[in-house]
């Protein structure tokens, strides 16, 4: 069976990934978002549960049994050393799942959606590694919008990402997501082209 092309699609939060990710579809890509596998392991029952509360505390488990979001947010975007803590918990697993998902797809094209594509070495299993990009102000509101965030909240999720310079280092293609869809399009389908001429890792 022939290996599907993988693209790494990665970013800031906010800068607009999954609209790449859907233009991808356009082009016949299956797309699998890492925060939604995360988000499957911190509903009830899921896998990651236990292993947050052991570290976070019984108080960011919602009544459901889930993991509350909003308040392990509140935990670890104002901690460098606690938001640690918990990729070193959560990412082993993703990446897992997503290697996994690659290995039996039967896709010619597999995009892969997720912020910390390089720091958690998912970019390892990528031909090719998309940045999208996004003006600072244009990225704020679109968090505070997305996300019904204060600018207080909103600023301290942005203050804890990565600088977007290493992420830079470490992409074959910068997208700029600051304008409108008809220029995102028209980068994507270039950027597309170029991926197609690279040799499969």
């Amino acid at each position: 069976m022939t290996r599907p092309t993988v693209i790494g699609v990665t970013g800031g939060i906010a800068a607009g990934k999954s609209t790449v990710l859907g233009l991808l579809r356009e082009h016949g890509a299956e797309t699998i978002d890492a925060d939604a596998i995360y988000h499957d392991l911190i509903s009830p029952g899921g896998g990651l549960v236990e292993p947050i509360v052991q570290r976070f505390g019984a108080h960011v488990r919602s009544s459901d049994g889930a993991i509350d979001r909003r308040a392990l947010a509140g935990i670890v975007f104002a901690d460098a050393e606690a938001l640690d803590d918990l990729d070193l918990i959560t990412h082993p697993t993703v990446v897992k799942i997503i290697q996994d998902h690659i290995a039996f797809s039967v896709a010619a094209l597999i995009a892969v959606d997720a912020v910390k594509l390089i720091e958690s070495g998912m970019h390892s299993l990528c031909d090719a590694v998309w940045l999208v990009t996004c003006d600072p102000a244009v990225q704020k509101a679109r968090l505070m919008a997305r996300n019904e965030l204060t600018e207080l909240e909103a600023d301290f999720r942005l203050a804890a990402q990565l600088d977007e310079s290493y992420r830079r280092q470490h992409a074959d293609v910068v997208i700029d997501n600051s304008g409108d869809r008809t220029s995102l399009k028209r980068q994507v389908d270039v950027a597309l082209t170029l991926v197609k001429q690279l040799p499969k890792c």
